[in-house]
């Protein structure tokens, strides 16, 4: 059994990862990874809003049933309920539908870490380090490089075709609402000092249910044919799986696993596990969607995920260096 970290009663384990524990967080990027095919496959038989009801709907059920309600003000768990499902999955389903694969969504979702960085700035006066800015940096190239896919030569043919600007414009709303729920559970945090996130997660998981079901009901042409019975058998075993998928698979057991990892592990050990999961999205769109990928696109991937390492690995670096000196 490894040692735990210098300072008594903190609770974490220091030295690398334990087999069983490196197995969780490899499962947990699997999971994460796959997690947007499954939503490409959902959404041939579901509209984004009726995907979003199904989704939420099976993360919260049966557990509410089982997990008391996190003890903190209701306001918090609505706010993450909004941000984190009706904004994030909802601009996300629809960039899905309208022109964004689920590789190349895997990698731009991981800019929530740099919209995270903007808000903390401007609601909770956090000033970023230097392993932050030149992220930000690299990110912001990475973007240029996506931009490119749709003026640059070739936009519109071959592969480059299979995204349109809209649906990149909708994914990063996607990622900015992710970071808008980033910031919810920091508040919260300070609010109401160790709640349990497991259980944050579960009860929130209620509240996009009605709001997707009334914006299904507004804006879905077909939203009236879920009142028959009939249209329930004739969906696709293959969407009612990617539906559990989502619920139980990626937002229960993953965030599970994760959560329990982060809970023994220094962040810093835990974190770099992220960066493969547009590595997983990526590998998952090309076999199981047979997505490809343009130039401009790989360039700005390249970026994305150089920038994500800048600011994950970053700070260790730095505090070695600092130590060293």
């Amino acid at each position: 059994m490894t040692a735990p970290v210098s300072g008594q009663g903190s609770g974490l384990v220091g030295g690398p990862l334990r087999a069983r524990d490196l197995l969780a967080a490899l499962v947990v990027v699997i999971l994460w990874g796959v997690n947007f095919v499954a939503m490409k496959w959902g959404l041939r038989s579901f509209s984004p809003f009726q995907l979003g009801a199904a989704r939420y709907l099976c993360a919260a059920l049966p557990l509410v049933l089982l997990v008391r309600p996190p003890r903190m003000h209701w306001r918090w768990v609505v706010l993450f309920g909004l941000f984190q499902g009706v904004g994030q999955f909802g601009f996300l389903f629809i960039g899905l539908k309208v022109g964004m694969t689920a590789g190349l969504a895997s990698v731009l979702l991981q800019t929530q870490v740099f919209f995270t960085a903007l808000f903390g700035f401007a609601l909770l006066r956090e000033r970023p380090g230097p392993p932050l800015r030149w992220g930000m940096v690299l990110a912001a190239l990475g973007l240029v490089c996506f931009a490119m896919n749709y003026v640059g030569p070739g936009s519109g043919v071959g592969v480059a075709a299979a995204t349109t600007l809209a649906g990149l414009l909708l994914t990063l709303c996607g990622a900015a609402m992710w970071a808008s729920s980033n910031i919810v559970s920091r508040l919260a945090q300070q609010q109401s000092p160790g709640f349990d996130p497991l259980a944050f997660v579960i009860w929130a998981s209620l509240v996009p249910v009605l709001p997707f079901v009334a914006l299904s009901a507004v804006f879905d042409p077909d939203a009236a044919r879920w009142l028959q019975w009939q249209t329930f058998v004739d969906v696709p075993l293959l969407a009612w799986a990617s539906v559990a998928y989502l619920g139980w698979a990626a937002t229960i057991v993953g965030y599970a696993l994760w959560t329990n990892l982060l809970q023994r592990y220094p962040a810093n050990r835990v974190a770099p596990f992220s960066l493969a999961v547009p590595v997983v999205g990526l590998t998952a769109g090309w076999l199981l969607l047979d997505e490809g990928v343009a130039p401009w696109q790989w360039a700005g991937i390249a970026l994305v995920v150089a920038a994500l390492a800048c600011v994950v690995l970053g700070p260790k670096i730095q505090a070695k260096m600092a130590s060293s000196a």
